[in-house]
């Protein structure tokens, strides 16, 4: 295992080099989880290297280019390329099938939604590209919701300090109502959808 906390320090220190870039583009690849990420980017804005604002919008941008990517799969390639590639980038078929079956049953709102349900959180894109999504909307909705995780996680590592490798204890306070408030929009979501369309057959 030392090997792998070899590479991570490397990768680290590789985004720290680069700064706002090095967020944008660890986000981007996600090699190492969004929430280490953010949380290092926290770290770096507690040492004063860069500022609060530049991560967030930053790690946004990244994060919304990643689901891009993603996006893109499932428009331009569909299921086959999924299965044949989704194991490098730690996506199994089975995610794909329950992603997709959140997608057909609630449509684009859940694309807001799913941002804050571990796993989910990126493999949501590929079915909004399978069912050819607007590409406007499907980025306006991810925006939104990486705008809120990536001002939790960089604020989180920057109180931290020092510290911030424990993020992950501090983060769980603020996860769990995350998705407690997004299953709760979800669920409003719902509701609105079967209001408005009983009110189109009437």
């Amino acid at each position: 295992m030392e090997w792998i906390s070899g590479v991570l320090h490397d990768l680290l220190l590789w985004i720290e080099s680069l700064g706002y870039f090095g967020i944008l583009i660890g986000l981007l690849i996600e090699v190492i989880p969004s929430e280490i990420v953010l949380g290092f980017g926290g770290y770096l804005v507690s040492k004063g290297d860069i500022s609060y604002i530049g991560a967030v919008i930053f790690g946004t941008i990244g994060a919304v280019g990643q689901n891009w990517i993603l996006y893109a799969f499932g428009r331009f390639g569909g299921r086959p390329i999924v299965e044949k590639y989704g194991k490098y980038i730690k996506i199994k078929p089975k995610h794909v099938d329950l992603a997709e079956s959140w997608f057909n049953k609630y449509g684009s709102g859940i694309v807001f939604t799913a941002r804050f349900v571990p796993v989910m959180r990126q493999v949501i894109s590929i079915p909004a590209g399978m069912a050819k999504m607007p590409f406007w909307l499907f980025t306006g909705l991810t925006a939104a919701a990486s705008l809120p995780w990536s001002l939790l996680f960089v604020y989180l590592g920057m109180k931290l300090g020092d510290q911030w490798e424990t993020i992950d204890q501090e983060a769980g306070k603020y996860v769990q109502p995350a998705i407690l408030i997004a299953l709760a929009l979800l669920i409003v979501y719902v509701i609105f959808k079967i209001v408005r369309a009983r009110g189109k057959s009437v």
